[in-house]
């Protein structure tokens, strides 16, 4: 009876399965197999195998080890802003004070806006030097206006992308605390602890599966940064700005260089899994 019931499972979500596995393994086995071959989309009658020399080429690109160093400082820099960041405003926001409903909404709506936008925005209306809003403040205090996207191309893409994903953090460490058992709290006050024995104690200790699951989905997404940097600087000035999503976009669609792009894709999902493996490992060991 119950290897009945087990088949029966087994075949409802076979077809997802199944939908779900040629969906995720037929473009990355059609990635491996150009990785192998010499294909530009300028001159097809050239395509052939070429074993790893796309591989061997493409770590031997002075930009390609840039582009790793810049990816991490993406990822390390925007999660720990953005959780710790998060974490204080999501205290602040637990409490009850007039209008509270109205500022959860304002401080969350970052996050509805398109990539594209929030980088339109801030680049044309925030930090452009001719007349953004920081520009008139710079004024405004006798200073001379900064050329954000030219002399901190780096930390202007860091802020934007933490302004649209803090509100992500804040929403969940919020939803957290919102469960935080009251009474636990009120035994800790009791027993004689101040507000930051009981924040590090109590609070910290009943976010830490939280604040995993906000590292984990905000790394995936950081690993993948593309928006932002082709809507403000083009991964410039010269390769300042420059990850590896975006130099596999120049490697395809700039270059032509189908070959490259698609090794370049397979080292990305290698670097992806082996950040996700650490990472997994690491919260893992932390959160129980």
């Amino acid at each position: 009876m119950r290897n009945k019931y087990t088949f029966q499972i087994l075949t409802l979500i076979a077809p997802s399965v199944i939908c779900l596995l040629i969906w995720m393994m037929v473009p990355l086995l059609l990635a491996i197999n150009f990785s192998f071959q010499d294909f530009y989309l300028q001159d097809l009658s050239k395509t052939g195998y070429v074993g790893f020399k796309n591989y061997y080429y493409l770590f031997n690109e002075r930009n390609f080890l840039s582009s790793l160093i810049t990816t991490l400082i993406f990822v390390i820099s925007i999660i720990l802003f953005t959780v710790t960041l998060g974490l204080a405003l999501s205290v602040l926001l637990n409490q009850d004070f007039y209008g509270k409903g109205l500022t959860r909404i304002l401080v969350i709506s970052p996050f509805l806006v398109a990539p594209t936008v929030a980088a339109g925005i801030w680049k044309l209306m925030l930090m452009s030097p001719t007349f953004g809003l920081f520009k008139w403040v710079s004024k405004s205090f006798g200073y001379n206006p900064i050329d954000w996207f030219g002399d901190l191309p780096l930390f202007s893409i860091i802020i934007i992308v933490c302004w649209q994903w803090l509100p992500f953090a804040l929403l969940i460490l919020l939803t957290a605390l919102q469960s935080l058992p009251k009474d636990q709290v009120e035994a800790a006050r009791i027993d004689g602890a101040n507000e930051l024995q009981i924040f590090i104690s109590i609070t910290i200790n009943h976010l830490k599966r939280p604040i995993a699951i906000v590292i984990m989905l905000e790394t995936i997404f950081v690993l993948n940064l593309f928006a932002h940097i082709y809507s403000t600087t083009n991964g410039g000035p010269g390769n300042a700005t420059t990850n590896l999503p975006y130099l596999i976009y120049q490697k395809a669609l700039l270059d032509y260089d189908v070959g490259g792009a698609a090794a370049g894709g397979i080292i990305a999902v290698i670097f992806a899994n082996i950040v996700a493996f650490f990472l997994l490992s690491f919260l893992s060991k932390n959160i129980n």
